[in-house]
């Protein structure tokens, strides 16, 4: 069954209206490239940032959605992505275990390096009507990048905070934030700069989703 002219609702699936939106790009990743290995460290660090930059989003009723390579598994779907890189033997197993998504938050998987390209994210973005995106992850010069060019020429208002996001080197993180500052107009201050408030107009959001984090922790105190 198609939706109504002029539904808002994906079927009565969209959240709330979310002005902004936090974007998670490949940090759920195996490491497996080449130079996963030397990214190890940075990663991890990468990491810990986000993750902490999601819990503020979070208060404040910014969504997260994150936009992962498929890593060319046609059948797989992001809870397989998620346990493959999760697993014992994978490098990429700490940040999959720091930036582990929940209930709460949204997924696209992409075939190629932009989140839009051949994706679902402009359309959900649409019905969150979304304006600002903040863009971490990995990496830098690639995925990020791409999709910060891809989000640019849609009209989207850009941050890729400088310590949540990774490159191979770098020097090629440093040039990748210099051009995306310079021709991309992006903010790319540390996320610890970045000033968070709840969207004026769309209070319910944020209080929806407080209520639901209190109930999950009120079931694994009942449970425990």
């Amino acid at each position: 069954m198609s939706n109504p002219a002029g539904s808002k609702d994906l079927h009565g699936n969209a959240p709330d209206n979310a002005p902004v939106v936090l974007l998670i790009i490949d940090a759920i990743n195996d490491l497996a490239f080449e130079e996963g290995r030397e990214v190890l460290g940075k990663a991890i660090r990468m990491a810990h940032k986000i993750r902490l930059l999601k819990a503020r989003a979070r208060r404040v009723g910014i969504p997260a959605i994150y936009v992962n390579d498929n890593f060319g598994r046609w059948r797989s779907d992001f809870r397989t992505v998620v346990a493959h890189c999760g697993r014992s033997t994978s490098r990429g197993r700490e940040v999959t275990r720091l930036l582990r998504p929940d209930s709460l938050d949204y997924f696209v998987l992409k075939p190629k390096h932009s989140g839009f390209f051949s994706t679902t994210l402009e359309l959900l973005l649409e019905h969150l009507q979304a304006r600002t995106l903040i863009l971490c992850g990995l990496l830098t010069d690639v995925c990020v990048l791409f999709t910060a060019q891809d989000a640019y020429m849609r009209g989207y208002r850009i941050l890729v905070p400088a310590d949540c996001v990774v490159a191979r080197t770098a020097a090629e993180g440093t040039r990748a934030l210099a051009l995306m500052h310079r021709v991309l107009d992006a903010d790319t201050r540390p996320s610890t700069d970045l000033q968070l408030s709840a969207p004026a107009h769309s209070p319910g959001h944020a209080d929806r989703i407080n209520r639901a984090v209190k109930g999950r922790r009120a079931i694994r105190r009942a449970v425990a």
